[in-house]
C-alpha cells in the first residue's frame, strides 16, 4: 500500500541568488548575527571554520562596503558582528526571499491546475526501488471477507486486477475514479513465449513485445513493451529465456498474480 500526496510537491524549484550571495552565505550571515562568533556560527552551519571563513572573506570582497566586522583580542575581547550594510543586505534578501516563494507557489500550482500537465509530472515525479510503475485509474472494487480484489484501467482493453487486504482498502479510502499507481516488482513477474496462457494461474495475462534482453551468469532481465506504451522488466533465468528464444521484438505474454502490485492512490 502506497499513498501518493501530490499536493505538497514542488514541481518547480529554484534557489535565489543576489548578486553571487547565495543562500549558504545568508545562512552563515544569519548565524554570526545571531552568535557574534564564526565559530559558533560555523558549527550551526556545518562548516568547518577555515570553510566559514573563505565564505566571509568572498562575501566581504563582493560587497562594495564590508558586510562582516571581525575584532581579533583586545580589552574586551574578540567578536564577529554584521555591519549596517550586512544588515540590510539581510532584510533585502528575506523580503526577496518570501517573493521568490510565493513565486514558486504560484508556478507549481499552475501546473496542478492543468489536469494533463500533473499527469505527467507526478508519473516523473514517483522515486521507487521498484523497476516497474504503472498508472491507471480505479474502475471496480468487490469487497470479500477477508479481501477485496480490485480493477484498475491502464487503458482501452487493459486492465490489471489487484488483491488488497480489507483493512489496506480501509487506509487507502479507495474509491472508483481514483488515480492509482501500481508498483510490481520484476521477480513478481513472468513472461512467456506461448499465446496460450490457460495453464497459468496468474489472475494478470498481458500481451507484449519484447524490446530488450539483457543476460549475466546467472539471469535474464527482459524489458517488454504493452499495448499502452507501457514498459515492464521482468527478470528470469538465462535458461529459461533461452528456452523461450526471447529475443528483441519477439511476441510475448506478461503474467502476474493479483497480490504482486503495490497499489498507490494520490492524496
Amino acid at each position: 500500500m502506497t499513498v501518493l500526496n501530490d499536493t505538497n510537491t514542488s514541481w518547480v524549484e529554484g534557489e535565489l541568488r543576489l548578486s553571487g550571495i547565495d543562500h549558504r552565505m545568508i545562512v552563515l550571515l544569519k548565524a554570526i548575527a545571531k552568535t557574534g562568533s564564526i565559530s559558533q556560527a560555523a558549527k550551526e552551519c556545518g562548516l568547518s571554520y577555515k570553510g566559514a571563513w573563505q565564505i566571509i572573506e568572498r562575501a566581504n570582497n563582493s560587497a562594495p562596503k564590508i558586510l562582516v566586522s571581525t575584532a581579533i583580542g583586545g580589552s574586551k575581547g574578540g567578536g564577529t558582528c554584521l555591519t549596517e550594510t550586512g544588515l540590510s543586505l539581510l532584510d533585502v534578501y528575506t523580503h526577496l526571499e518570501s517573493k521568490h516563494q510565493k513565486f514558486l507557489k504560484q508556478l507549481n500550482q499552475s501546473l496542478l491546475d492543468d489536469p494533463d500537465m500533473r499527469l505527467l509530472l507526478q508519473r516523473l515525479a514517483v522515486k521507487t526501488s521498484s523497476l516497474n510503475q504503472l498508472f491507471g485509474t480505479v474502475t471496480t472494487i468487490y469487497p470479500g471477507a477477508v479481501n477485496a480484489d480490485v480493477d484498475i484501467k491502464l487503458s482501452e482493453n487493459l486492465d490489471i486486477k489487484v488483491k488488497l487486504s480489507l483493512s489496506a482498502l480501509n487506509d487507502l479510502d479507495l474509491k472508483t475514479g481514483m488515480d492509482a499507481v501500481l508498483l510490481i516488482d520484476s521477480t513478481e513477474i513472468m513472461i512467456t513465449s506461448v499465446s496460450d496462457t490457460s495453464s497459468y494461474s496468474a489472475s494478470n495475462r498481458l500481451p507484449c513485445t519484447v524490446i530488450r534482453v539483457h543476460l549475466d551468469e546467472v539471469n535474464a532481465e527482459i524489458c517488454v513493451l504493452l499495448p499502452n506504451g507501457e514498459t515492464l522488466t521482468c527478470l528470469i533465468t538465462r535458461e529459461s529465456a533461452k528456452a523461450m528464444e526471447l529475443i528483441k521484438d519477439s511476441n510475448a505474454w506478461v503474467l502476474f498474480k493479483s497480490n504482486a502490485p503495490v497499489l498507490g492512490i494520490k492524496i
